[in-house]
């Protein structure tokens, strides 16, 4: 896949996911878990790569940021999953580790990895694990739509050379 066609995929992804961020949300306490953002890291995952996917989550986690409907959280929780979810496809070619790797990377380090967020940033007293049960359930969520979203394509023939290195 060329650049030019790689980042359109990843603004249309961003757009899709920003625009349902107002639709589709579970709030919980300081922040908000939506398992759209890991549907479309799977997708970015497996379409675009681990780079494209990181970006994707980065973009999504701003835009959503800037218009109110996400937290500071959204950015170690996506991009982690996302890197991780484009890594184990990239080397593995198999989107059941994809989808795993989106789970553990979002919903047990990424969500691990806002513990410094919330005691300096937000000033929220919490516990290093408070996050790792909602970033679980949302990334699972999230990422077993991904994942049947993905199977049922694959077998209908739907997707037609746009999986990396097939």
């Amino acid at each position: 896949m060329n650049k030019t066609r790689a980042i359109t995929y990843t603004a249309i992804i961003s757009a899709i996911t920003t625009i349902s961020s107002n639709l589709i949300f579970i709030p919980l306490g300081f922040a908000k878990i939506f398992p759209i953002q890991h549907l479309a890291n799977v997708l970015s995952a497996v379409f675009l790569g681990p780079w494209y996917a990181v970006l994707q989550a980065f973009l999504t986690s701003t835009l959503r940021n800037m218009l109110g409907t996400g937290s500071l959280f959204a950015y170690p929780g996506s991009m982690i999953g996302a890197l991780l979810a484009g890594i184990l496809y990239s080397k593995t070619k198999n989107m059941e580790l994809t989808a795993l790797g989106e789970v553990i990377g979002t919903g047990i380090l990424g969500a691990i990895a806002t513990y410094p967020i919330g005691v300096l940033l937000l000033g929220q007293e919490t516990t290093l694990f408070a996050l790792v049960p909602a970033f679980v359930m949302s990334s699972f969520g999230g990422a077993l739509i991904g994942y049947v979203l993905l199977k049922i394509l694959v077998r209908n023939h739907a997707l037609n050379g746009l999986l990396i290195n097939k």
